[in-house]
């Protein structure tokens, strides 16, 4: 009879082991899928741990500026002299401004060129740039192109490499910064270009625009004889230098406010150069 009954209870101890084991998996179970409390699990022995960060914490942190990089102009081929003529269909010409920007003098040019829907390039030197960035933000505004023209107006032949390299990068960072975009055009002070000029405007990705028309305003021969020069030399694919500082242009100004809408009555497209590449 003895033995019976501990057989018996030996069962029932068995049957409570296993019944609690299934309940504690079961329960784990629960707690994995979500479907019940977890039991408090005591401490690990050790350090502290750190309190927990801010929601703010875990976003990633951008590396760089929003937007896409800025693509640098592409390097346009080493030339051995510079382009004087712009190809294009039709009667196209081009007005560029050297030396600036003046304000006393580029916001009038400007003015003019906005009242008959005219966009023209400047070819701005770096120092008067960086003190009148203004003007260079209102150009891209409204759709000029902004060249270099060194940063004060050497003389690049008697120039080393290390120099000319210096004058065009500091203008370019200028044109860059208050501009929008690096320029794609140098224009060399005096139209005087050697090979090291060719070489690091190409490097810097940048083409050697000269012209075809020189108005000679900087000699300050008049209005009406400046006015003479580009009527005379007015033809398909002309480009035409003037001045919108470097002394007094209030000749330059009143010329364009007269020769500006006699080439648009005689059919002349003014627009600004264009590059076969990007």
């Amino acid at each position: 009879m003895k033995k019976d009954q501990l057989l018996t209870r030996r069962r029932a101890l068995l049957a409570g082991a296993a019944a609690a084991g299934a309940a504690g998996a079961a329960g784990a179970l629960a707690v994995a899928l979500g479907d019940g409390p977890a039991r408090p699990v005591a401490p690990a022995p050790g350090p502290a741990a750190r309190s927990p960060l801010k929601p703010s914490a875990y976003r990633l942190q951008p590396l760089t500026g929003y937007g896409a990089p800025r693509a640098a102009p592409a390097r346009p081929p080493v030339r051995s002299e510079p382009i004087l003529r712009m190809s294009g269909r039709g009667r196209t010409m081009l007005l560029t401004f050297d030396d600036g920007p003046d304000p006393r003098y580029t916001p009038d040019i400007l003015d003019t060129l906005a009242k008959y829907d005219v966009r023209a390039t400047f070819f701005v030197c770096g120092e008067m740039a960086d003190r009148n960035r203004d003007l260079l933000s209102r150009m891209a505004d409204e759709g000029h192109v902004v060249g270099n023209h060194t940063w004060s107006h050497p003389l690049l032949t008697r120039l080393g490499r290390r120099r000319i390299r210096s004058e065009m990068e500091r203008t370019s960072e200028v044109v860059e910064q208050a501009y929008g975009e690096l320029p794609r055009w140098f224009r060399a002070p005096y139209g005087a270009w050697n090979r090291a000029a060719f070489q690091l405007g190409a490097e810097l990705g940048m083409e050697p625009l000269a012209w075809t028309v020189d108005t000679l305003d900087w000699t300050t021969p008049g209005t009406g004889t400046i006015v003479d020069r580009v009527a005379d030399g007015a033809a398909p694919g002309v480009v035409v230098l003037s001045h919108d500082a470097g002394g007094d242009r209030s000749q330059s100004v009143r010329a364009l406010r007269s020769y500006l809408p006699e080439l648009l009555d005689s059919g002349y497209h003014l627009t600004v150069p264009r590059r076969r590449y990007v």
